[in-house]
């Protein structure tokens, strides 16, 4: 059994509660890092960035990234594999906030959970070079027979000039980007650069400190978010707000996405913009 289980299961006995209730530490997945240019993407399998929710089945028990329990209807893992799955519970383009709505209930709605796909793109812990681990996945996927359980498509470019051009159909179509996967990587887990994503902006996520007042026609209502980075930095995020988000806008100690343009030269965020409530699963 996983040791970070063992810990969601201890947890639940010492604190009198189920351990579908309780939380550990988040599994050991692998993370992305950021593309940049020199990098060869030849020597890597490439696929859409899709805008889900990450989801780790362990063999017995789907988790979100942060360790805590996916109230999914059983009918959706009962037949899942007997071994370590990483992937994205996804419902489509430009859903997210739908699908963010449906998977943190913490009492299941069938009707829902049948638009949701599983959507695999890693096997943690398995044996083999990234790309003998999509054969794998792909028999996975075939054997088992669950229409809602996909291999996310995974294909290869001739250079940077063919995957800008893949990033840009996927952007045209309404996709958030691409990740590229090293094809000869081993699995490790942690941020490394076997496995890379590569958007048309940068983003990251800051927790709210305080509401600062709008002028003029935001009189009244919110101006700015000011907020702070994990490491300390703080600044302003002033737009990317809709007027019903003006009016009610992010409590202070939620998370939330922003967009940037690089970094000034004080390290800050270049013209951030929010872009949503980055739901803490």
């Amino acid at each position: 059994m996983h040791a970070w289980l063992v810990g969601i299961l201890l947890a639940g006995l010492c604190l009198g509660v189920p351990a579908a209730a309780a939380t550990s530490a988040p599994p050991p997945l692998i993370l992305a890092e950021i593309y940049r240019d020199g990098i060869d993407p030849r020597a890597y399998w490439v696929s859409e960035k899709l805008d889900g929710v990450r989801a780790y089945w362990d063999g017995r028990r789907l988790f979100f990234r942060s360790g805590k329990p996916v109230n999914a209807p059983e009918w959706f893992t009962r037949r899942l594999p007997g071994q370590a799955l990483d992937g994205e519970l996804w419902l489509g383009r430009g859903t997210f906030e739908r699908l963010s709505g449906i998977v943190r209930k913490t009492e299941a709605v069938d009707a829902e959970w049948r638009q949701v796909r599983y959507m695999l793109f890693e096997l943690p812990g398995a044996a083999g070079t990234f790309t003998e681990r999509l054969e794998h996945i792909k028999r996975l996927v075939e054997e088992t027979g669950l229409p809602w359980l996909r291999a996310v498509e995974q294909f290869r470019v001739d250079g940077q000039v063919a995957l800008q051009a893949e990033l840009d159909a996927i952007v045209a179509a309404g996709g958030e980007g691409l990740m590229l996967h090293r094809a000869d990587a081993p699995y490790a887990s942690g941020r490394r650069g076997d496995l890379l994503k590569l958007k048309p902006y940068l983003d990251s996520e800051a927790r709210v400190l305080a509401h600062l007042p709008g002028k003029g026609r935001h009189a009244g209502r919110l101006g700015a978010l000011l907020v702070e980075e994990a490491d300390g930095r703080r600044f302003r995020i002033g737009g990317g707000f809709t007027d019903a988000q003006r009016d009610h806008p992010p409590l202070p100690g939620s998370l939330v996405t922003y967009r940037y343009r690089g970094l000034t030269a004080d390290g800050l965020p270049r013209f951030p913009s929010f872009l949503r409530v980055r739901e803490e699963f």
